[in-house]
């Protein structure tokens, strides 16, 4: 985020800022006022001590410019940084004002004449035996009880396996949890693994696989793994292109089967992602993501919260058209998507928005880069360009 800022502040300062990345830098100072004083001191500070870190020069004319006055003498770095903070804030203000102007000034907000609210906390187990379990109708308790094993299901929603220890349960006995669209889970897999399932996801896991020699679970769609280290047992994810493997970590991994691309992102610890076909693999480092499609197999550096995003509640874009990003939202909000000009696919988009707000307050914030415009019909968003 702080290298998003970052190139924000230059690009308003430039006056090379578009609409969408005005959006995004008003959306950000409403709520990271402080974040964006101490980038600005980050970037005044490095320049003054001729840190490696390349500066752009504009900063100097810019900030005297603005602040009609000289730039600060070097001094020990606690003075320095205090009156450099006085100067970051009143660039902060320049951008509060900015976000007054803009309200004041911007068209009245579209009102639709019905909503959808968000997705929640709803999830289907199938035991092995085929007996189906809707977990946001069960009561909290033990909901399953077969040979060998229980399953409770806490307070919070988490599902918690019991399995005696001198239970020898076999390969083919399978759960499985699956989300609709609208729904995501939490679940606790019965060696201790943690994974968070987005909406229109599923995951199969064999109820011994704490005790198996690899610890192999299938995904459909999408999901956040925290996964509980154990060098004798890998963990692997299959998907359809793709699998996973590590001993212990955090990573996240999409893919559903409506993109073009499967993404691998690897927050914490290695993993070694090798694609179906080709067998061709990579290992990935903290804060690299691995991308699979028909033209090959790439790894690049990404920001992790981007990747992530989803299971903290929110939808996070990075220059990504509007087509991608509203199959986002339709998985959520459970709504299909009518294109009524082809080209409103094309919009590109930066920008945070809440995963729980209802879906006009989604589709208002596109609506404010002046590019397109929604209409709700029942269970359909119809998309115009303007």
């Amino acid at each position: 985020m702080e290298l998003r800022i970052n190139y924000l502040l230059q690009q308003f300062a430039s006056g090379k800022i578009n609409q969408a990345e005005k959006q995004e830098l008003l959306a950000l100072a409403e709520g990271n006022a402080s974040l964006i004083s101490d980038e600005i001191v980050k970037m005044i500070i490095a320049e003054e001590e001729n840190a490696d870190q390349v500066i752009d020069k504009k900063w100097n004319p810019i900030l005297n410019k603005i602040l009609k006055v000289d730039k600060p003498a070097p001094a020990p770095r606690k003075i320095l940084y205090n009156s450099l903070k006085w100067a970051a804030a009143a660039v902060v203000f320049i951008v509060f004002s900015l976000t007054t102007y803009v309200t004041l000034h911007k068209k009245k907000e579209h009102v639709f004449a019905t909503d959808v609210p968000p997705g929640n906390n709803k999830a289907i187990l199938t035991l092995a035996n085929g007996k189906k379990i809707s977990l946001s109708d069960a009561m909290n308790g033990n909901i399953a009880k077969e040979a060998g094993f229980s399953i409770t299901k806490t307070k919070d929603g988490q599902l918690v396996y019991n399995i005696a220890e001198s239970n020898d349960i076999e390969d083919a006995r399978l759960n499985t949890i699956s989300t609709p669209n609208g729904g995501e889970w939490q679940i606790r897999l019965p060696d201790g693994s943690i994974v968070w399932l987005n909406a229109a996801s599923s995951i199969q896991y064999s109820l011994n696989i704490g005790a198996a020699k690899q610890r192999i679970v299938k995904l459909d769609g999408e999901a956040y793994f925290e996964v509980a280290k154990n060098a004798a047992h890998p963990f692997i994810v299959e998907t359809d292109k793709q699998s996973v493997e590590v001993l212990g970590t955090h990573f996240n991994i999409n893919s559903y089967h409506d993109e073009i691309v499967t993404r691998t992102t690897l927050l914490e610890g290695s993993v070694r992602v090798s694609q179906g076909s080709t067998k061709q693999s990579e290992i990935l480092k903290p804060g690299e993501q691995s991308i699979l499609s028909n033209a090959g197999f790439d790894v690049k550096d990404v920001d992790v919260d981007e990747a992530i995003a989803w299971k903290n509640g929110y939808f996070m874009f990075n220059n990504e058209k509007q087509e991608s990003i509203l199959r986002k939202v339709a998985r959520w909000y459970n709504v299909d998507i009518e294109y009524a000009d082809p080209a409103a696919k094309e919009v590109m988009y930066y920008g945070t928005v809440s995963r729980f707000e209802k879906i006009s307050k989604v589709l208002t914030k596109f609506e404010q880069t002046g590019e397109v415009r929604f209409d709700i019909k029942g269970s359909k968003v119809i998309v115009y360009k303007e």
